[in-house]
């Protein structure tokens, strides 16, 4: 299922993200965070997850990670999506 609406979730609080969702025609995810070069590859692994469990095809991801854990970036990539949906 593809997102309807705009959503976020999060904070940009430290050991925080911000997920913002947005509708789009095909699936984009941009990923901001200091520590890119040592966790973007396991950032985008999370992402891309959840994004299969919930079969997204088509959304426009924006991730601004300030030290999340990957538990708190799959809930907060879960929140969005679910906002996105309703």
């Amino acid at each position: 299922m593809n997102p309807t609406k705009v959503a976020i979730a999060g904070t940009l609080e430290s050991s925080d993200v911000m997920v913002r969702v947005r509708p789009a025609e095909a699936l984009t995810i941009e990923i901001k965070s200091p520590v890119l070069e040592q966790f973007g590859e396991a950032i985008r692994k999370t992402v891309v997850e959840v994004l299969a469990e919930r079969d997204v095809t088509a959304a426009d991801i924006e991730v601004v990670d300030r030290g999340a854990l990957d538990c708190t970036i799959r809930a907060r990539l879960e929140t969005a999506l679910e906002r996105a949906l309703e």
